[in-house]
């Protein structure tokens, strides 16, 4: 029997607080280490992003840290924003930030960027509570990220970036649910496909006698 747009409601609901609790029950090596994981896919796969108008999210309660890899993406040449809350129900603005900006508290005491230029993001690392074999999230039931994704003219390439121990099997996707076009865990990436997800696995390292894998640099630069 389908479920009514109220039972998915409360199901996500039970299910975005049983990530959560497990998530914040980890320990700090553990972070740390799927951090530094996260981060050598991301740029292994993707070193397009040292080159992009990129948004990242500041970290809450255990989320994935994008910190460290934004400083180095920034230090290469990108460009890095935060989601900016303008309105209920409204969609998200993405102002520039980097270290020296001025930061205040917005909704569930995620800071946000003051009095810095607003940005047109080529690319979105965006946290994940909980995330299904088909590629959609389930974030912490504003609508904010899928409301600003369906009203952008130029949709962003967006990475969803969690824990593999997230992974559920359907978060119940709804009309206004918006996919991830990857998903990178501590494990690897996977790209969207008209199936579902595939496992690219884990992006090897570059060398001297091997070319960079590139999963998606052409559409961070140019757009598409």
């Amino acid at each position: 029997m389908p479920m009514t747009p109220t039972s998915v409601q409360t199901w996500r609901k039970a299910e975005r607080e049983r990530l959560i609790a497990a998530r914040v029950a980890l320990s700090p090596d553990t972070l740390e280490a799927w951090r530094r994981q996260i981060d050598a896919h991301l740029e292994r796969g993707f070193p397009g992003l040292a080159g992009a108008v990129l948004v990242f999210c500041w970290p809450i309660r255990n989320e994935y840290d994008a910190r460290h890899l934004a400083r180095r993406l920034r230090e290469a040449g990108a460009t890095t924003a935060l989601p900016v809350v303008v309105a209920p129900r409204s969609p998200l603005a993405f102002r520039e930030w980097h270290p020296g900006v001025e930061l205040a508290k917005g909704p569930l005491g995620i800071p946000y960027p003051v009095g810095s230029p607003q940005v047109a993001p080529r690319a979105v690392l965006l946290p994940m509570n909980g995330w299904d074999v088909q590629g959609y999230r389930l974030g912490y039931g504003g609508g904010f990220f899928d409301r600003t994704l369906a009203a952008l003219q130029e949709k962003p390439l967006v990475i969803g970036v969690a824990y593999e121990q997230a992974r559920i099997a359907t978060i119940h996707p709804q009309s206004w649910d918006v996919p991830m076009d990857y998903v990178v865990t501590e494990r690897g990436v996977y790209r969207r496909d008209p199936e579902g997800l595939a496992f690219l696995g884990a992006p090897p390292p570059q060398s001297a006698l091997t070319s960079p894998v590139c999963y998606a640099d052409e559409r961070i630069v140019r757009g598409d």
